[in-house]
């Protein structure tokens, strides 16, 4: 925990809140602390990080009606974006998980990492007040913001979804390119991505055979998770 809290870089007070924040049901449970894990700052942290969002969105975009600002904030705040963010954090390796939790692969699952960055927010919200809590929101959102400002959000749906089944079902996802179409210069590349044995799991395309793995696997994670 102290590393982790050094990492971050926090003028934190109250130690306990993060320890909460980092700490799942399983673990409470098996502690026979019923209360003691985060799904309640994990509530706080969801209602803090939209108003973080919505203010920064709100200012940095006079010009975008209501409709796209709901849209970009729903993409901003997804499990995606807070799964990848807890990712680069490495957070994950500092979940106080249950055993049972913790043999399943609980410390790589999007949700749950999801989820902590969320009762994180809420934490920082009771310790250190609305104003410095978003401001450590929108500093570890830079990344995110920054390819906002260039008309784009790239999350790497490979990489999440690959870690979301390994975690689920124990097997990595494979990907087929199964048609192309177009002149050389022109190429359009159509993908598959499959799961198991339960086969296509999700489609795209692109313009290079990466990209469309990437289309494949987001609409693979979206379906899945």
């Amino acid at each position: 925990m102290k590393t982790f809290l050094e990492k971050l870089q926090w003028d934190i007070r109250e130690k306990s809140l993060y320890e909460q924040a980092l700490t799942h049901s399983s673990y409470a449970h098996e502690k026979g602390d019923g209360g003691g894990h985060n799904e309640r700052l994990e509530f706080l942290g969801d209602a803090v990080l939209q108003l973080a969002i919505s203010d920064y969105l709100y200012f940095s975009y006079p010009e975008f009606p209501e409709g796209r600002l709901t849209r970009l904030r729903a993409d901003l705040v997804c499990e995606a974006t807070l799964a990848a963010i807890a990712v680069e954090l490495g957070l994950g390796q500092f979940l106080r998980l249950g055993k049972g939790e913790a043999a399943g692969g609980g410390a790589n699952r999007p949700s749950l990492l999801a989820d902590a960055v969320e009762a994180l927010f809420g934490a920082l919200f009771l310790d250190l007040g609305l104003e410095k809590c978003r401001r450590h929101i929108l500093r570890l959102y830079q990344p995110v913001l920054k390819n906002l400002e260039k008309g784009y959000l790239h999350r790497d749906y490979k990489t999440l979804l690959q870690e979301f089944v390994q975690a689920r079902h124990g097997v990595t996802p494979e990907y087929e390119i199964v048609r192309e179409s177009g002149p050389d210069h022109e190429k359009v590349f159509f993908a598959e991505v499959l799961v198991g044995g339960r086969g296509s799991m999700g489609k795209g395309s692109g313009k290079s055979k990466k990209e469309a793995e990437q289309a494949a696997a987001k609409e693979a994670w979206f379906k899945l998770s």
